[in-house]
């Protein structure tokens, strides 16, 4: 298995090559982090997950359907030989969910850049002012792949038969319940028997992974433990199912995650209240 990470050293040395395509993948939320560049990677191309979504949710970016999946990667330039390098302005926060999103789809080249555009900077990458602008259109084809994601009803059925492992990456206050959601109408709290892991204590002050297995070890997750990552929105759930595929590890992604489940009444969930 291909490490679905990149250093700058590598990505700069593909920076030109014809089957290389660059996806600047940023995007936050209002009380999330901030980006901490500006700028492109010469030649980038904007992949914004509030547009490449399903549009016939209420949910927040949703993955689409895999033939509205491919009409946006064809519209990109992507085509199925590509090679795709992913990253964002905040280092390591929106990139590794476009990377899930790809490998959802089939596609098997696509690989994230640790530290993101700073560290880019950092290392004397050059940058644009402005993203790319001019390509031919792609001939990517979705294959779609469909143990990588989950939805309401295959959490509550891990849950009911203890078939997966269920791994939170919010911060701990939220998944204990004892700090209200940042979206409203949001109940706090976490999915029974769910593990906390923090998508933070994956990552370096520079916000680069680091690699560590340890603190998947801290968090009560067993080794040959089939998992479903969750989070907030599912984008930094793709965080964890990023670092379990550095172990040899194919999470699946609860693409609904919080958003979807804090909302419902139907949906139950414990908090470490006191």
């Amino acid at each position: 298995m291909n490490d679905p990470l990149i250093t700058i050293a590598e990505a700069r040395d593909k920076l030109g090559q014809a089957d290389v395509v660059f996806l600047d993948a940023s995007w936050t939320f209002q009380g999330g982090p901030g980006f901490r560049s500006e700028g492109f990677i010469p030649g980038a191309r904007c992949f914004d997950i509030d547009t490449v979504k399903d549009a016939t949710s209420d949910l927040p970016h949703m993955l689409p359907s895999p033939d509205v999946f491919e009409h946006h990667a064809r519209d990109l330039g992507i085509n199925g030989t590509s090679r795709l390098i992913i990253y964002d302005r905040i280092g390591f926060f929106s990139a590794p969910r476009v990377w899930w999103m790809f490998r959802t789809m089939g596609h098997e080249e696509v690989r994230v850049l640790s530290g993101g555009l700073r560290a880019w900077i950092a290392e004397a990458g050059p940058v644009d002012d402005v993203p790319g602008t001019q390509w031919a259109s792609g001939d990517f084809t979705a294959a779609f792949q469909p143990h990588r994601v989950t939805d309401r009803q295959g959490v509550l059925s891990a849950i009911e038969t203890g078939s997966h492992s269920i791994l939170d990456a919010r911060p701990a206050a939220r998944f204990a319940g004892t700090t209200p959601e940042p979206r409203p109408g949001m109940r706090s709290g976490h999915m029974p028997g769910a593990l906390n892991l923090p998508f933070p204590s994956l990552l370096d002050a520079d916000w680069h992974p680091t690699g560590e297995t340890a603190p998947f070890d801290e968090a009560g997750l067993a080794a040959d433990d089939a998992v479903i990552t969750t989070c907030g929105s599912g984008v930094t759930a793709c965080i964890l199912a990023l670092a379990l595929e550095r172990q040899g590890r194919i999470a699946t992604v609860y693409d609904g995650s919080w958003s979807e489940w804090g909302r419902r009444e139907d949906t139950p969930i414990e908090t470490d209240k006191s």
